[in-house]
């Protein structure tokens, strides 16, 4: 429920807050003062599209913000969670830069229209995608007006109508997700049947490729410890020449480093007799001592293992040599090399399965279109079930509209499959005696749409709803009276009062019948000040009340008969 709007520099607004309530609200004014403005406004809260034209004049930017009541909007809360939003809790603050307050249970909702024609919007102070408000709006405000009513003529807002009067929702939510599943899987089975041919042919080479690098047997790492053997194999007498050098040093020659080790063990040994604070320094050369051996032990049998071999190091080349030609065409490096086969085992696997799963795919096309067929047809029965019973209620609440003579018939025929089902759905109606029910955009006029319009949104307010019974909708009708009068403009009132009960209703309107109706009552009205335009909206209390609706039944010029029969006609209007 809409609890607060401000909008800031927007047409010929330049402030605008105003608090609105449970039950119906109604909007009047003189033609052109700027009803429709507040309208407009709460669209942009909704997602609606911005422009920069929308900009009062002189300023850079305009701002539109609302407060909501969604403490029993569990599925808004669902809706905000993935984003990190909430609905306000705790304690009330003030929020930039709209200046308004939110509560606990309460969400601010702001959109921001720049010079460029760029917008921001905003859901609890923080930046959200207008494509979040498209999400929310639904949840938050129905707005019904002239545009609205042209989607009455679509066949899908027809379908979309009959199915939120039936609560059709999670069949069709179930028929969407079997829709694209059998879609899904349709398309991969085009897809594999037009990519089989390619793929066959591509088969002898894959197996040429599996069979070269197979039978290589490559290993990791056997790359570098090749290289490593060749070098060895190739310097052998450098490397015998070298180590037979450290051999010599270390234990083999007269001044050899483990001789000295001895040496000086010995000495130090004699020095520890004396002085006893030398003896750590026996058990250092010691283990030096046992160091050089273990070293020279090494060298000795690596010496051992030293030779010339041609054979070895032709079949060190060999076997680089082949992995080089690999490497050329098929990869950097070894692994490089092993990744690629294991593509090509997997592409050749796809293949020589492709029957497999093509039969699979098939199958499971077969399963889904048989369970497609049957929730179609479980909805395609509801719906006209569904049909059947609205038509009845749409053709009691025109009765009380001045079209009780009204045929009204929802036409439900086979349809190609989608996500929604598989019927056309279309509103037919006969506003005339004797004529042939047809389609509403050939045979309704104007006022005859707009009073269908409120019928259809009055029986799709859920006539089962009792006061109380889960959250309070927004119900937004901008000029719904047109082309109405006499009782029929009566109709209208009580419609609106009815829907008002169990919803918030936001109303504008210029017909005093409708306006006698009112719950809560807002003038709006234009001012020159400063040299500028400026609209103006206020509550009205009762007194001026009456004098609105005395100016709406004589005119400029309000006279004590217009306000005495203004006086009657509220009174009227709510006993």
């Amino acid at each position: 429920m809409l609890l607060e709007l401000v909008v800031e520099n927007y047409a010929v607004v330049e402030r605008l807050r105003v608090n609105f309530h449970a039950g119906l609200n109604l909007l009047t004014g003189e033609t052109g003062s700027g009803k429709s403005i507040v309208v407009d406004a709460l669209g942009l809260l909704l997602g609606g599209r911005a422009s920069a034209e929308m900009i009062r004049t002189g300023e850079t930017r305009a701002r539109v913000a609302g407060i909501f009541d969604v403490r029993e909007q569990t599925a808004i809360r669902r809706l905000l969670e993935p984003s990190g939003l909430e609905a306000e809790e705790g304690e009330r603050r003030l929020l930039e830069p709209s200046g308004l307050e939110a509560e606990e249970g309460e969400l601010l909702v702001e959109r921001e229209i720049l010079a460029s024609g760029k917008s921001r919007a905003f859901v609890g102070s923080r930046p959200v995608s207008v494509s979040l408000l498209k999400d929310l709006a639904p949840f938050l405000a129905d707005i019904h007006g002239q545009h609205d009513q042209q989607l009455l003529f679509s066949p899908d807002a027809q379908r979309e109508m009959l199915d939120a009067f039936g609560n059709h929702r999670e069949l069709v939510e179930k028929i969407d997700a079997v829709f694209g599943q059998w879609r899904a899987t349709g398309s991969e089975l085009e897809e594999l049947e037009h990519t089989e041919q390619e793929k066959l042919r591509l088969l002898d080479l894959w197996s040429f490729q599996r069979k070269e690098i197979e039978s290589a047997a490559l290993e990791p790492g056997e790359e570098s410890a090749l290289e490593n053997e060749r070098r060895v194999l190739n310097n052998v007498q450098r490397l015998e020449e070298a180590a037979t050098a450290a051999y010599t040093a270390v234990y083999d020659g007269p001044e050899s480093a483990q001789s000295l080790v001895r040496v000086a063990a010995k000495r130090v040994e004699e020095l520890a007799r004396i002085d006893a604070s030398l003896d750590p320094l026996r058990e250092h050369l010691k283990a030096a001592d046992l160091s050089l051996q273990e070293v020279s032990y090494s060298l000795r049998d690596y010496l051992g293992k030293l030779e010339a071999n041609p054979g070895r190091l032709e079949e060190v080349e060999l076997r680089l040599a082949t992995i080089d030609k690999l490497k050329r065409k098929y990869g950097q490096s070894v692994p490089d090399i092993l990744g690629f086969l294991a593509e090509v085992r997997r592409q050749i696997e796809t293949v020589e399965t492709a029957g497999e799963r093509m039969e699979a795919l098939r199958k499971r096309q077969r399963s889904l279109a048989g369970e497609y067929e049957s929730l179609a047809a479980d909805l395609s029965a509801r719906r006209h079930a569904a049909a059947r019973k609205l038509e009845k209620r749409v053709e009691e609440e025109l009765a009380q509209l001045a079209m009780e003579r009204t045929v009204f018939r929802v036409q439900i025929g086979p349809a190609p499959w989608s996500a929604d089902g598989a019927d056309r759905v279309e509103f037919l109606v006969s506003p005339n005696v004797g004529e042939e029910p047809r389609s509403l955009e050939k045979v309704a006029s104007g006022g005859e749409i707009s009073r269908i319009a409120l019928a259809l949104m009055t029986c799709l307010a859920g006539p089962a709803r009792v006061k109380g019974d889960g959250p309070v909708r927004t119900l937004v009708f901008d000029e719904v009276d047109a082309g109405v009068g006499g009782g029929a403009a009566e109709g209208v009132g009580r419609r609106l009062k009815r829907l008002a009960a169990t919803n918030q209703v936001l109303c504008v309107t210029h017909l005093p019948q409708i306006a006698s109706f009112a719950d809560h009552h807002y003038r709006v009205e234009k001012l020159e000040s400063a040299g500028r335009t400026v609209a103006l909206m206020a509550e009205l209390d009762g007194p001026g009340r009456t004098r609105e609706v005395g100016r709406m039944l004589s005119g400029q010029k309000l006279t004590p008969e217009a306000l005495k029969n203004a006086e009657q006609l509220i009174k009227m209007s709510n006993s």
